[in-house]
Order: structure tokens, then sequence, then C-alpha cells
């Protein structure tokens, strides 16, 4: 069952931000990931949640994305983010009707 990674990100450093723009996407990549959505253009539309970036990461199962963020390959591309941003993570199962 697919698993999505969703971020609620504050850029603190715009700059360094930009770089691990650059080094995440082949990292979400080699775990079998996929960027869904990534904008700072989020708007409201019920309750009092404001986020400032917002990105949606789609992997094959929890353990990839557990994987994936836990990986020696992201390991560079987390520390700019942790650096650069003020991160809001979380995991959760996709559906399944069945």
């Amino acid at each position: 069952m697919p698993a999505y990674i969703i971020n609620d990100m504050e850029i603190t450093d715009p700059h360094r931000f930009e770089e691990y723009k650059l080094l995440s996407p082949a990292t979400v990549a080699a775990y079998g990931g996929k960027i869904l959505a990534r904008s700072s253009e989020v708007n409201n539309l019920e309750g009092d949640w404001h986020p400032r970036r917002l990105v949606i990461l789609e992997f094959p199962d929890r353990s990839q994305a557990q994987a994936w963020l836990n990986s020696p390959e992201y390991a560079p591309a987390r520390r700019l983010r942790q650096l650069s941003a003020n991160s809001r993570m979380v995991v959760i199962d996709g559906y399944s009707p069945n």
C-alpha cells in the first residue's frame, strides 16, 4: 500500500533551501518515491492550519518512506533542510477500498 509523507515547512534560509531543492529529488526517486506536490502557494479552506510550504511525497509503502528519510543518500539534503527550514512532517498510509 502506498504511503505519503506530508511536510509543512517554514523556510528560514531561502538561499540554503535552494541547495536542498537541488539535492532532494534524486534521493526520493532512489527509494521509489515521487514528488506529488510542492508549493508555497497554499490556500486555507477550513480551520486554522496555515502551512507556509507544503510538500507531498508518495512512496511504495511506509517502510520505503522511512528508509528514504533515514538514508545515507538523503542525509546531506536532510541536514540542509533542517538548517534552512522548520518542518512538521508526517507519514500516512494510502487508502484502499478493499
